[in-house]
């Protein structure tokens, strides 16, 4: 059975970094597609970011140039690098991929 868990979150200071990871099983993931989701209070649940199988990522343009994708398939694990985070990203982080979701991660940015 397929599952994605994630870790990395917590409460930043607005300007401040955090790393998400999700850590896949199952024997596929190394030829899926994997995407971050996120979903403030009140708001419907977005794409973030996602990368291609070989590495082609792509970002909602509230992120660009802040967040970075990348994926390690030997270890089956995923990554978002947060950069330059604002208040405005404060929502439980999602990752996806293999037709199933993580449990979801919260990011807090407050001073």
């Amino acid at each position: 059975q397929v599952q994605l868990v994630e870790s990395g979150g917590g409460l930043v200071q607005p300007g401040g970094s955090l790393r998400l990871s999700c850590a896949a099983s199952g024997s596929f993931f190394s030829i899926v597609a994997m995407g971050w989701y996120r979903q403030a209070p009140g708001k419907e649940r977005e794409l973030a970011a996602s990368i291609t199988s070989g590495g082609k990522a792509n970002y909602a343009d509230s992120v660009k140039g802040r967040f970075t994708i990348s994926r390690d398939n030997a270890k089956k694990t995923v990554y978002l690098q947060m950069n330059s985070l604002k208040p405005e990203d404060t929502a439980v982080y999602y990752c996806q991929g293999m037709g199933v979701w993580g449990q979801g991660t919260q990011v807090t940015v407050s001073s």
